[in-house]
């Protein structure tokens, strides 16, 4: 009964390990470089399911926001960013760290853009634990692995105020079998995890230096505001109860999550520059992937823009080309459909 008892509470925790090789990595030439001496002890203490639980929020209430010192988190739906009164130069360096401690290697590390991307790593944690696992798992831990994969976005964006917002997005992968016979596997696309973008922000804050407690305290579950698909003008789009500037955030959050790579953006023609990117090393090719048509890694990626158009404390969401013109096909119908979906 005892060893079942530790198996359940390890599981719950998180414990990240690179699927990839290390490689030098060189903070940007205009900003300091930090101590690594600690870079692979996890901030924030440990992940378990019961910190997602703290602090549910009042029924009815759309959206929130709560500060300690310069830190700010602010949520809509499922959806949450940090708000932080420091520019994004002083930040880049901490976040940077905050990834490289917590046991990723970094795929994508583009100041100039403001965007992290780990790379595709594995929750340790959740391999299941027993005598043996426990007595000879340091032995041959190569042996053990689990069917699932985790890679993580941080975007850093600039406010007018001279502060940052900062957004993580999860996108996952699994392992299923390709064939009937079960002797071959194939890697597809899993739901992204709210609850884990929650909880690395919670630890991010924890880096940035809010209190362990407090950080716990600030982190709560919020209602889900309303959001549709609607036809306008024979233009499918997404209708948002929300006003410009939550609904460019959420947007762009979406857009992280479901496989888009934000290009570029105008933030105040409310444009969003966006092409697909296959999220699988698989030749198979992923959901969006068959959407946009893209079977081979030959194709040219689909690039499309993201428009957003707000009246006071309404939003509507548009799909158009590459060169700027409504998207009435059953494919912009789809795409924001999936922008919907995420926003729910």
């Amino acid at each position: 009964m005892a060893l079942s008892a530790c198996s359940v509470l390890e599981g719950e925790k998180v414990d990240y390990k690179s699927a990839g090789k290390g490689v030098t990595l060189e903070v940007p030439p205009d900003l300091t470089q930090l101590s690594r001496d600690s870079r692979y002890q996890v901030p924030g203490g440990t992940v378990t399911a019961s910190s997602f639980q703290i602090g549910q929020a009042a029924p009815g209430v759309p959206t929130a926001a709560t500060t300690l010192g310069d830190v700010r988190i602010e949520r809509a739906g499922n959806q949450r960013w940090l708000v932080v009164n420091r520019s994004a130069d002083q930040l880049w360096g901490p976040v940077r760290d905050f990834w490289l401690e917590s046991g990723f290697l970094l795929a994508q590390d583009e100041a100039a853009l403001g965007i992290l991307e780990t790379d595709w790593a594995e929750n340790r944690a959740k391999i299941p634990q027993d005598f043996i696992r426990n007595a000879l798992g340091k032995l041959i831990d190569s042996v053990y692995s689990t069917a699932e994969r985790d890679k993580f976005r941080t975007r850093l964006e600039r406010t007018p105020s001279g502060g940052t917002e900062i957004y993580i997005s999860h996108r996952g992968m699994i392992e299923v079998y390709s064939s009937t016979q079960k002797d071959q596997t194939m890697w597809q696309p899993r739901p992204s995890d709210p609850e884990l973008e929650t909880e690395f922000l919670r630890r991010l804050m924890v880096k940035l230096g809010v209190p362990q407690g407090e950080s716990k305290a600030l982190v709560a579950s919020a209602a889900k505001p309303s959001s549709r698909v609607a036809t306008v003008g024979n233009t499918p789009v997404v209708q948002i109860d929300e006003g410009f500037d939550r609904a460019w955030r959420r947007v762009g959050l979406a857009l992280d999550r479901t496989g888009f790579t934000v290009e570029d953006r105008d933030r105040a023609q409310g444009m969003y520059f966006v092409r697909y990117v296959e999220p699988s090393a698989d030749k198979e090719p992923g959901f969006l992937a068959k959407l946009f048509g893209r079977g081979d890694k030959d194709t040219a990626p689909n690039k499309y823009r993201i428009a957003l158009k707000s009246q006071g404390e309404s939003t509507t969401v548009s799909v158009l080309n590459a060169s700027g013109a409504p998207e009435t096909s059953e494919t912009a119908r789809r795409i924001v459909q999936v922008i919907a979906d995420d926003l729910k």
